[in-house]
């Protein structure tokens, strides 16, 4: 521990590597460069945890799996009641991504990385947890709800790190907490909307104190201040209370229909609900009150396993050669063993160069210039690519099934993602680099979403203007005994195929032929 403060020190700046699950992202992704970075996973003093009667102080670089062993002990010294925070934080954990990432992930990352969405952190600010900062000069508490400072930003020193995690108790009687979170799909799947809502009720059912807290409803985590302030002083079992909460909510949380991420009713919607589930799940717990509880708002939903079977005598009777029986596609046994051979397995070969593609970063601008220098100064860089590189004009148009789409763009780009050209280098790591260098600059130029714009823009396809054209189409209308004028949309398209794609090209000079190997369905678009 005490080399880990001594290299925070000397290196500020050093990225702190636990599991590096959000790290990975940020480097393959965000083409992220961290100059100096240091591994904690085996550090001792950051994986004890320990019990006392008020609290658990944990260490901030146990697993999540190991979390989750740690609250089912803390379920058993201090019973449900008291141990409200770890039943919550092991419903949190259950449905954080998938079992390997819950293997190395830590809750210090979670905390670190400041994401809106994290599952684990409403936990946190909602039970009152403090953060201890440690650098080699000395260690600092940050209460939870004060270390969340924007988007990605945290009041963690730049020479400290996350040393460990001091989560209070519930109180035996009165406190009640519950943790939520809505993802598209339930395992493995990052949240719309999460929260953990806990109220401390007194023997009359007044609210004594709340802590209402949301993911994914703002840049940060986030309290709902107004419903906070309004709940409190108020009687629970009262039916007026929950309406003036949801009142509350929609002040908190009155998202813009621009708001990143959207969905914003949707969000709103999920935030509100999360505390009718909540209000009536309290109010089931309160011994001894007569009032009507919602008991579907309180269950969860659980699916069971999903199970099929195969008729095959339903067939028997229409079975043929071909049709009617369950045919093995061919390549299937290679698949499943493994021995299948892809564009990636094949070996290496001496002199073999790499390609990444440069792509546009506007959705319509001109291109002003183009500077593949930068890209050219790193080692390993042999080259690049561009529509003035190709044999020509016409050899820039593909597309199927007219070729009518412009491959590498000139001087004007049309989608985001175009290719402006490649990089050639002597591996692929080298290749993404040299992309990244390259220096763009353009002028932006108003999107065109709609026909109308298209024909204001003069925006046409000249390249090639496929027709159908069958009889006279006038003299139709003027022969016809009633003629209907009109506009029509249809707003199908062509589907964007999400495949990955690879190609290995080999030069044949003595043939003047190129062979290519390529992951493609249709070899002949190649």
């Amino acid at each position: 521990m005490h080399q880990l403060l001594e290299i925070k020190d000397a290196y500020p700046e050093a990225k702190v590597i636990g599991g590096s699950s959000e790290t990975q992202i940020e480097i393959k992704f965000k083409a992220r460069q961290y100059t100096h970075s240091v591994y904690v996973g085996d550090i001792p003093e950051l994986k004890q945890y320990t019990f006392t009667d008020d609290y658990l102080d944990l260490g901030a670089n146990v697993s999540l799996t190991d979390l989750e062993e740690i609250c089912d002990e803390a379920l058993q010294r201090y019973g449900p009641t008291k141990a409200q925070p770890f039943i919550a934080i092991k419903k949190q954990i259950r449905y954080f991504a998938g079992r390997q990432i819950r293997n190395v992930a830590s809750p210090a990352g979670n905390i670190a990385t400041a994401s809106p969405i994290s599952d684990l952190n409403p936990v946190f600010v909602a039970t009152g947890t403090i953060l201890f900062a440690k650098s080699l000069k000395e260690e600092v508490q940050i209460p939870m709800d004060q270390f969340f400072k924007g988007y990605r930003t945290t009041a963690l020193p730049a020479n400290a790190v996350v040393a460990k995690l001091r989560i209070p108790i519930s109180q035996e009687n009165g406190e009640y907490l519950r943790a939520y979170k809505q993802a598209k799909r339930k395992d493995d799947d990052i949240a719309i909307v999460n929260a953990a809502l806990r109220v401390s009720l007194s023997d009359s059912n007044v609210v004594m104190s709340a802590n209402l807290v949301y993911g994914g409803m703002a840049p940060t985590t986030i309290p709902a201040k107004k419903a906070e302030e309004f709940i409190v002083g108020k009687i629970w079992t009262d039916p007026a209370t929950v309406e003036g909460v949801m009142d509350a909510l929609g002040q908190d949380f009155d998202l813009p229909s621009s708001v990143p991420g959207g969905m914003p009713t949707y969000r709103k919607t999920l935030a509100f609900g999360f505390f009718y589930r909540f209000y009536h799940d309290v109010l089931s717990s309160i011994q001894g009150v007569k009032v009507h509880c919602e008991e579907n708002a309180v269950s969860e939903i659980e699916r069971g396993l999903s199970s099929g079977v195969k008729d095959h005598e339903a067939t028997a009777a229409y079975t043929q050669k071909i049709v009617g029986k369950a045919t093995p596609t061919v390549s299937a046994l290679l698949q499943t063993t493994g021995e299948a051979q892809y564009t990636d397995d094949i070996p290496v070969q001496k002199n073999e160069l790499f390609g990444c593609l440069v792509l546009s970063t506007k959705a319509r601008a001109k291109i002003l210039s183009i500077d593949f220098t930068p890209a050219l100064d790193i080692p390993g860089v042999v080259n690049y690519v561009s529509a003035k590189d190709l044999l020509n004009p016409e050899s820039n148009w593909w597309g199927a099934p007219v070729s009518d789409e412009i491959y590498f763009a000139v001087n004007e780009v049309v989608t985001d993602g175009q290719p402006l050209g490649m990089i050639v280098a002597t591996s692929a790591r080298l290749a993404e680099a040299g992309s990244r260098a390259v220096k763009v600059e353009y002028e932006v130029l108003p999107a065109i979403l709609t026909i109308e714009q298209a024909i204001e823009h003069n925006s046409f396809f000249n390249h090639i203007t496929p027709a159908i054209k069958k009889g006279d189409v006038e003299a139709a209308f003027a022969s016809s005994d009633h003629v209907y004028s009109g506009t029509t949309r249809i707003g199908g398209q062509e589907h964007f195929y999400l495949e990955t794609h690879a190609c290995v090209v080999v030069p044949k000079p003595e043939y003047d032929e190129i062979e290519v190997f390529s992951s493609t369905q249709n070899p002949a678009e190649v």
